[in-house]
């Protein structure tokens, strides 16, 4: 069971994914347009958003920038629409969109999309939760090149410098790193290439198989891959 936020401005379609996901098993909350996407975003903290691309006050493409900008989408955003482009759905993609769904919504696919981001939402907690390197004392920061005048906190002694790379190892004992001063979406894209690139040499650039093992829709595979700049093709001859 997850808490789904639906914001769309026509009342049949609020209803009828409501009436779908409640029998489903989920809490379902609802709103009309953005502002009342903002108050319930904000009071409910839903687990997966289905966010429609065109309304009247503010559209869902706006909508998802604020809350990028604002560092507020830690949850999977699934955009829909019926009348938006390909490149309307990339560039909602490149934002942070996890998925794009066409109007009229099978059944079939929007549950396969919602089980899809409850799925992904909870990964990303998982990591979140999984602590990436613990505080060191301040007599040890020679050790790890890191300097003990900064963010020292003198009443436990220990201290944390932001700046520190993050070194996540993977299955093949390969490590990504990234910094924390990199802006948010400058490090999720390092990350997400990096992810990708992982995964596509594990499948020897399959893209059946990636898309299987991620948890994406081919397409939407293809446009992520795309917009990172990953190249299945070269990376399979790599054997990365």
């Amino acid at each position: 069971m997850a808490n789904i936020l639906v914001v769309d401005d026509e009342m049949g379609i609020r209803e009828l994914l409501s009436e779908i996901l409640g029998d489903e098993g989920h809490v379902v909350a609802t709103a009309e347009n953005a502002q009342q996407a903002r108050e319930l975003r904000a009071a409910a903290k839903p687990d997966l958003v289905l966010l429609d691309i065109w309304m009247p006050d503010t559209d869902g493409v706006t909508l998802l920038k604020e809350w990028q900008r604002d560092g507020l989408l830690t949850m999977p955003v699934i955009m829909m629409s019926g009348h938006a482009t390909i490149d309307t759905a990339v560039e909602a993609t490149r934002i942070g969109a996890l998925n794009f769904l066409e109007k009229p919504i099978s059944l079939q696919k929007l549950l396969k999309a919602v089980q899809q981001g409850i799925s992904r939402g909870q990964e990303v907690t998982r990591v979140a939760a999984i602590p990436v390197r613990a505080p060191l004392a301040s007599n040890d920061m020679h050790t790890h090149h890191l300097s003990a005048d900064k963010n020292l906190s003198p009443a436990s002694g220990l201290s944390y410098q932001a700046s520190i790379p993050v070194s996540l190892m993977s299955a093949d004992t390969q490590f990504f790193t990234a910094s924390f001063e990199l802006p948010l979406r400058e490090a999720r894209d390092a990350f997400e290439r990096a992810y990708f690139e992982h995964h596509l040499g594990q499948e020897g650039g399959s893209m059946t198989r990636v898309a299987e093992k991620t948890g994406l829709e081919r397409t939407h595979l293809y446009r992520k891959l795309k917009q990172l700049g990953v190249e299945p093709g070269k990376i399979a001859k790599k054997g990365l």
